[in-house]
């Protein structure tokens, strides 16, 4: 791709970000010099030891990570702006001083644990963050059996289960109660949802564990969701190992803010532990189904009216979520994760 350079450095911009490229390459100035803009890596053929530099949220993030997981290069995540998001390390005003760095080779990498997930025989899906077992419709129960290196653990009726690896030990496994595993442990933690047993709690297993769930059954479907955007309708069962692809992450000292985002994952998880289980059940649900509308919520958690309007007035309160009008129609709100979601993309309609 950069012929004899040694490094080349890829800028990929989220769509909603394009009209900001002349703008950062005035920021950028002199750096810019040898750096490529791209929208789509389809057509970027990547060579060993390069950077790729990812503008967006978490979930531009996570999917660019699937797209590249093979290629032995290294990832920066960058965000638009501070927000509850885990995976990004700088924001947009740094970009110029993390590109000196790059290019200067200031930086640590890091490999990533991801999940290899065979489901029904078929597969592998990857995941990054992680992999979740939920009824097709929410507010209805799963029945499973859990077993860890042939062992059985338990069997459960719950909402459902996640799989989360160390980067995703900070996301929806560490608000239902999850542990937060340090990036570099070898580790995965195995969490329940909501499980009628009340001594149901979660577990951390060795990052070389088999993880089965089995005798998988509901009322309604059952599906498997990677990392909150991939789902996969499941009858049998569900194996998940883990292994580190090629890719590496990318950590810049002094840019990255970290600590305070896990103060603010802790707080938000500490707020979640005394809130109803209907605010649980909308939250879970936003971070799986997307950004929705009033009606979206009402008909997917099948919550009585006067309850949904009561646990949003809460999640509004706490600004743990945040609500937009639709721009054909300003009576009709959509609601949306900040951080996560991205305001310019949920003005287009239900």
């Amino acid at each position: 791709m950069f012929g004899a350079k040694t490094m080349g450095i890829v800028i990929k911009l989220a769509p909603r970000f394009r009209e900001a490229r002349r703008e950062l390459e005035d920021m950028l100035g002199e750096r810019a010099r040898g750096v490529e803009f791209v929208e789509s890596l389809s057509e970027v053929t990547f060579s060993s030891g390069d950077k790729l530099v990812v503008v967006g949220d978490d979930r531009d993030i996570l999917q660019t990570l699937h797209s590249v997981f093979c290629n032995d290069i290294g990832v920066l995540a960058v965000s638009k702006e501070a927000t509850r998001g885990f995976l990004s390390q700088c924001m947009l005003d740094d970009l110029s001083e993390a590109l000196e760095r790059l290019q200067k080779g200031q930086y640590t990498t890091e490999s990533l644990r991801a999940l290899e997930v065979r489901i029904d025989g078929g597969g592998p899906y990857i995941a990054f963050n992680d992999a979740a077992l939920f009824a097709q419709t929410s507010a209805t129960l799963v029945e499973y059996s859990l077993h860890v290196d042939g062992e059985l653990i338990w069997r459960d009726v719950a909402d459902g289960i996640i799989i989360a690896t160390p980067l995703g030990s900070s996301g929806y496994s560490l608000s239902v109660g999850g542990p937060l595993i340090h990036q570099g442990a070898n580790a995965l933690a195995i969490s329940p949802v909501n499980s009628i047993d009340i001594t149901r709690r979660p577990i951390v297993v060795s990052g070389g564990s088999t993880i089965v769930i089995e005798d998988i059954s509901s009322r309604s479907g059952v599906e498997t969701i990677i990392d909150g955007f991939l789902r996969i309708p499941i009858e049998g069962e569900m194996v998940v190992t883990s292994f580190q692809p090629p890719v590496k992450y990318i950590r810049l000292e002094g840019l990255s803010h970290i600590a305070s985002k896990i103060e603010k994952k802790l707080h938000l998880a500490e707020e979640l532990l005394d809130a109803p289980p209907s605010v649980k059940l909308i939250l879970k649900t936003i971070q799986y189904e997307g950004p929705l509308s009033y009606s979206q919520l009402l008909k997917k958690t099948m919550l009585p009216e006067r309850t949904l309007r009561h646990a949003l007035s809460i999640l509004l309160s706490r600004r743990i979520i945040a609500r937009v009008p639709l721009a054909r129609d300003a009576r009709h709100k959509i609601y949306y994760i900040p951080g996560v979601h991205q305001v310019t993309d949920l003005r287009q309609g239900e």
